[in-house]
C-alpha cells in the first residue's frame, strides 16, 4: 500500500517504511523496489511532512534524504529522536556522492543507524531494510506479548483480591454466626438449664426422707444437669469467648493459654502488655484465631514441653510470638499449598495489612511472629 505526496497514515498494522525526498523520481524509484519486495511504503517530500507523519504513526525505518527545503534531513531526524514514541526508529540518511566526510559525521550525530550513498544498490538496500523490518515484527510481537501478560496479570491480580475480598466476608459472616449460636446457647439453653433444675429441686424437697430411690435419682439428674450446663458453657465459650468482648486480647490470650496448658499439659510461659490495647474488634478476632490455631498445631505436631508467648506493640504494630521447644518444622511446610492451617492463618491477618513470619530447624522447635497494624482503615 502506497500513500502520496500527502503523506496520509496506512490504515494497515504491517511494519512500515516511510521515504522522504524532495524528488519526485527518486522516490518513485525506491517505492517500486521497496513495493516489489512486499513492503509498505507511505511517501513524503520535506522534513515537514516527514514530522507530521512520525507523528501519527510508527515506521520500522525511515529513509531520509539529508538534503531536503525548509526542514533539512538532519534537523528532521534530532526531532524524531527528541520524541518519545520515535526515539528508536532507525534513520538511514540517503546522500549524493559529492557528500564530504563532515556531513556523514553530521547525519550519525542527528541519530542515524546508517548512511547509503546514491546511486543506490538496491541489493544492499533491500537486505538492511528488510533486516529492520524484521525487528520491528519481531519488537512489535514481543510488546504485544508483555502486554498480554501485563492483562493476564492484572487479571490475575484482580482475581485474587476478589477471593481475598470474599474470604474475608465469609469469615466475618460466620464469626458473626459463631457469636450469634454462642449467646443463644448460653442464654436460651442455659436459662432452660437453670429452670429445669430449680424445678428439681423443688421436687427433691417435696420427696420423703424415707424414698431413697427416688432421692438417688434426684441427684443422679442434678449431676447430669450441672455437667450439662458446663458442656453448654464450654460449646459457647469456643465458639466465641466472653473475655475476648469483655476483657480485651490479652485477657482472652492468657485464658486460652492456660486452658491449653490444663487440657494439654504443656507448660505455657505468658509475657503480655499490662496496659490496654487500641485494638478493633476485627482484628482482636483475627490475632487471637491465629493464636488457636497456633496452639492447636503445636498440640498435634510440634510435641513441645514449652511455650512462650509473648505479645507488645512495636512501632504501630501489634507483635505477637509464639515459640515452642517442639521437633520444629520443615521449609518444605511452610509455604506448601497443603498447609491449609497456615494458609488460613496467612489469610486471618492480610486483609489488615498483616504478616506472619515462621522459622523452624528440626528437633529446635518452631517461631512465629504475626504482625499486623494497629491504625490500618
Amino acid at each position: 500500500m502506497v500513500k502520496q505526496e500527502n503523506a496520509v497514515v496506512p490504515t494497515s498494522t504491517r511494519a512500515c517504511i516511510l521515504i522522504v525526498d524532495d524528488d519526485p523520481k527518486n522516490r518513485m524509484a525506491l517505492q517500486e523496489l521497496l513495493q516489489s519486495s512486499g513492503h509498505e511504503v507511505v511517501l513524503a517530500a520535506s522534513g515537514e511532512d516527514a514530522l507530521r507523519c512520525v507523528l501519527r504513526q510508527d515506521f520500522a525505518v525511515i529513509l531520509m534524504d539529508a538534503r531536503l527545503p525548509g526542514v533539512d534531513g538532519f534537523t528532521a531526524a534530532r526531532t524524531i529522536r527528541e520524541r518519545e514514541r520515535s526515539r528508536s526508529t532507525p534513520i538511514i540518511f540517503l546522500t549524493g556522492a559529492y557528500e564530504d566526510l563532515p556531513s556523514m559525521f553530521r547525519g550519525y550525530e542527528a541519530g542515524a543507524v546508517d548512511y547509503i550513498v546514491k546511486p543506490l544498490v538496491p541489493e544492499v538496500l533491500t537486505f538492511k531494510i528488510a533486516i529492520f523490518v524484521d525487528l520491528y515484527n519481531k519488537n512489535a510481537a514481543l510488546t504485544r506479548e508483555i502486554a498480554e501478560r501485563r492483562r493476564a496479570e492484572e487479571h490475575l491480580r484482580k482475581s485474587e483480591e476478589n477471593l481475598r475480598a470474599l474470604a474475608a466476608r465469609l469469615q466475618s459472616v460466620r464469626e458473626e454466626e459463631w457469636t450469634r449460636i454462642a449467646r443463644e446457647i448460653h442464654d436460651e439453653l442455659g436459662q432452660a438449664l437453670t429452670g429445669l433444675k430449680m424445678d428439681l429441686t423443688w421436687v427433691a424437697k417435696k420427696l420423703p426422707g424415707d424414698q431413697k430411690a427416688l432421692n438417688a435419682k434426684t441427684r443422679s439428674m442434678f449431676d447430669l444437669i450441672d455437667s450439662t450446663i458446663q458442656s453448654v458453657r464450654k460449646i459457647a465459650t469456643r465458639l466465641r469467648p466472653e473475655v475476648l468482648d469483655d476483657l480485651g486480647l490479652a485477657a482472652a490470650i492468657e485464658w486460652q493459654a492456660k486452658d491449653f496448658q490444663k487440657r494439654s499439659g504443656t507448660r505455657c510461659k505468658l509475657s503480655l502488655p499490662s496496659e490496654a490495647l487500641a485494638l478493633d474488634r476485627e482484628r482482636s478476632t483475627a490475632v487471637f484465631r491465629v493464636f488457636q490455631e497456633l496452639l492447636t498445631n503445636a498440640a498435634r505436631h510440634a510435641d513441645a514441653t514449652r511455650i512462650d508467648i509473648a505479645m507488645h506493640v512495636d512501632s504501630g504494630s501489634l507483635v505477637l510470638k509464639v515459640e515452642d521447644n517442639g521437633k520444629g518444622i520443615e521449609e518444605s511446610a511452610m509455604f506448601s499449598p497443603k498447609s491449609l492451617g497456615l494458609l488460613g492463618m496467612r489469610e486471618r491477618v492480610l486483609p489488615f495489612g498483616g504478616s506472619i513470619a515462621i522459622a523452624g530447624a528440626r528437633n529446635q522447635g518452631t517461631k512465629v511472629t504475626v504482625s499486623i497494624p494497629l491504625g490500618l482503615k
